[in-house]
């Protein structure tokens, strides 16, 4: 069974490999983008690999993926600290979301400390670097599939 995910990046990723080296590490966007589609092909995942710096984009993304999407990983970056909106959104998706840092939100500074989405998502995945998003994938997998038995 082919599963069916939305992968959503929020602001400033689009800079990954360019900004803050030593909290997200020297990968680019693109390379990262490639790697997750390399494992999701391994796993029959068909991933809709996004990124915006716009909540309101986001938010819609989300609300579009209702009926269409088996589940979400997103990784909100500084939206995760501040947008009621995307939270409210990622509550009405009634299927598996992960929640997903690249670098230890909770051992940052204290304005970075506070999630807005963990508590409305399936589990999160923090500081594990880009390595992250490969667990994000396998995790959402193994969901899926337990879902679907």
């Amino acid at each position: 069974m082919t599963f069916k995910i939305l992968f959503i990046n929020g602001p400033n990723l689009n800079l990954l490999g360019q900004r803050e080296q030593s909290q997200y590490g020297t990968i680019s966007f693109d390379e990262l983008r490639d790697l997750c589609v390399k494992k999701s092909e391994e796993l029959d995942i068909k991933i809709e690999f996004k990124q915006s710096n716009i909540e309101g984009e986001i938010v819609t993304w989300i609300q579009n993926a209702k009926g269409i999407q088996d589940g979400i990983i997103i990784n909100a970056a500084g939206f995760t600290h501040t947008s009621v909106s995307i939270r409210d959104a990622l509550q009405i998706f009634d299927k598996a979301k992960i929640e997903l840092h690249i670098s230890n939100i909770y051992s940052r500074e204290d304005f970075r400390k506070k999630s807005l989405i963990s508590d409305v998502v399936t589990g999160g995945i923090f500081g594990l670097g880009s390595n992250g998003y490969i667990l994000a994938i396998m995790a959402m997998h193994k969901i899926l599939i337990n879902e679907n038995k």
